[in-house]
């Protein structure tokens, strides 16, 4: 075996970042600053593959991405060691906006976003005049409380395995815009709410396109129903405003249990 596959578990503050995957106009995103300090680290480049692309401006709970390691940089080293040492080095040379909670050895065949079964967002609002002050880049300003029972029947309609293409950003899409949305949530704790989105995959914009099309509805500047309509319609135009970065979060990422556990 010429190198390890190392799974890592890692959360960060999207805010001043262009999203997740690397570009070529722009030193600021995730992929990016992980792989400069992982080139540092092992003396070659490395490639790091993320669950899945968040966009500029939203945040992660538990991303989870995955890296090839030469094994060079494990010779006289035990295996726990050498990964706590992967993951206290990328936490000392990484921006403080982001942060390794775990770093471990996988089978070779792992990838993280490949081998995924399923996600969770959550996507954040306050509905007071004001946000609060520590929670302002984190929550999405709505300044007013929505009909909650609206949006829940709303969110109903599109649970289940649909063509989510009225549902995403990108007007041409090559693969299928099929996708499963296992769960909907919409809590309420005082005047913030929490929407819980569970699924095997999201498009591009998806789950931002879902939560403005809820608040339409909650807001009473669409029917419920007009929610079926846009998803049997297939056209981005009959769907709602994409919400905000700011309030998005990927919570979690799932994996067969077999494919993804430890080496150690």
């Amino acid at each position: 075996m010429e190198d390890k596959n190392i799974k890592i578990i890692l959360q960060y503050d999207g805010t001043r970042y262009d999203g997740w995957q690397k570009q070529g106009n722009t030193v600021q995103t995730i992929q990016g600053k992980l792989e400069a300090v992982l080139e540092r680290m092992a003396g070659c480049p490395v490639e790091v593959h993320g669950s899945g692309r968040t966009d500029a401006g939203v945040h992660a709970l538990r991303q989870v991405a995955n890296f090839h390691l030469p094994m060079s940089y494990f010779r006289g080293k035990e295996n726990s060691s050498a990964l706590a040492s992967v993951k206290n080095y990328l936490n000392e040379y990484l921006p403080e906006d982001i942060r390794i909670l775990d770093a471990q050895e996988v089978q070779p065949r792992f990838h993280s976003r490949l081998n995924a079964v399923s996600k969770t967002y959550i996507y954040r609002i306050e509905t007071a005049e004001k946000k609060d002050v520590f929670e302002r880049k984190y929550r999405y300003g709505l300044g007013t409380m929505p009909d909650l029972e609206a949006m829940r029947r709303a969110a109903d309609l599109l649970i289940g395995t649909h063509d989510f293409r009225a549902f995403c950003s990108v007007k041409k899409m090559k693969k299928t815009t099929v996708r499963t949305v296992s769960r909907i949530d919409i809590r309420r704790e005082g005047t913030q709410l929490e929407l819980l989105f569970e699924g095997n995959g999201f498009l591009y914009n998806m789950v931002r396109i879902l939560v403005g099309t809820l608040l339409e509805a909650g807001l009473h500047e669409r029917s419920v129903n007009s929610v079926r309509e846009a998803l049997l319609s297939l056209d981005r135009s009959q769907a709602g405003k994409t919400a905000p970065a700011e309030g998005l979060f990927l919570a979690d990422v799932a994996y067969e249990e077999k494919i993804s556990q430890s080496m150690q």
